[in-house]
């Protein structure tokens, strides 16, 4: 795994809860397979691996790096996975191949 990207470390701690996912995703998505970011929380992350249980199934790679009791760290890395077509076009149809909705 290379681990080159910008801003690999990613407090998750500063933000309000309703943002917390929606960033580790977005910037999980701008990841080349091989590249990993890692992200600090307050909390054992669990909900957000079930997460990326569902949207990135075989896609990525979990790795705990400290677990607590004050801070847990997580290394992401994205693996390389088959292209499923279907789970990545959108309702609405858009095919920009986003899994959680976030093209625009």
């Amino acid at each position: 795994m290379s681990d080159t990207c910008d801003d690999c470390v990613i407090d998750v701690r500063t933000l309000p809860r309703p943002q917390r996912h929606v960033l580790v995703f977005r910037r999980f998505e701008a990841l080349a397979p091989g590249e990993a970011i890692e992200i600090v929380n307050d909390h054992d992350p669990v909900g957000l691996l079930y997460g990326f249980g569902e949207v990135y199934p075989g896609a990525f790679r979990w790795e705990y790096l400290k677990r607590g009791p004050a801070d847990w760290h997580v290394r992401i890395g994205r693996e390389a996975a088959p292209v499923d077509e279907a789970a990545a076009t959108h309702v609405h149809g858009c095919a920009c191949g986003s899994r959680t909705g976030s093209c625009g």
